[in-house]
């Protein structure tokens, strides 16, 4: 029997991903409650950490290198309702491309198992 499809494989790969963390910053940066967490960011960097780390989330190659999720979040105080926007963003961001449901909901819940090394850092 062969072995199911990743949603990594199922939606594209790197290229799809790309888009998808492409609008998914434009929503963010559109975002009054959220966008002021990236003034100060180089958004190029920015995006190809996220695409890593989103790669990772749907099942694709781990390719992230970057800071520990509580390293990189130390000093934000982030907040549930941030936290949330954010999260949003993402099923938005995945929908727009045509991501079902029961697939946005697993990546969100995997994004979910990391909220304890995001918030109140």
């Amino acid at each position: 029997m062969a072995q199911a499809a990743t949603l990594y494989e199922k939606f594209g790969g790197e290229q799809v991903i790309g888009k998808v963390v492409d609008y998914f910053y434009e929503l963010v940066l559109a975002d009054e409650t959220v966008k002021h967490f990236f003034e100060h960011t180089d958004m190029e960097k920015q995006r190809k950490h996220q695409a890593k780390f989103i790669s990772f989330a749907l099942g694709g190659p781990n390719q992230y290198t970057g800071k520990s999720m509580a390293k990189a979040h130390e000093g934000m105080n982030l907040q549930p309702a941030h936290f949330n926007a954010i999260a949003k963003h993402l099923h938005d961001a995945l929908a727009h491309f045509g991501v079902g449901e029961p697939d946005i909901d697993q990546v969100l819940t995997h994004v979910s198992s990391l909220k304890d090394d995001i918030l109140y850092k």
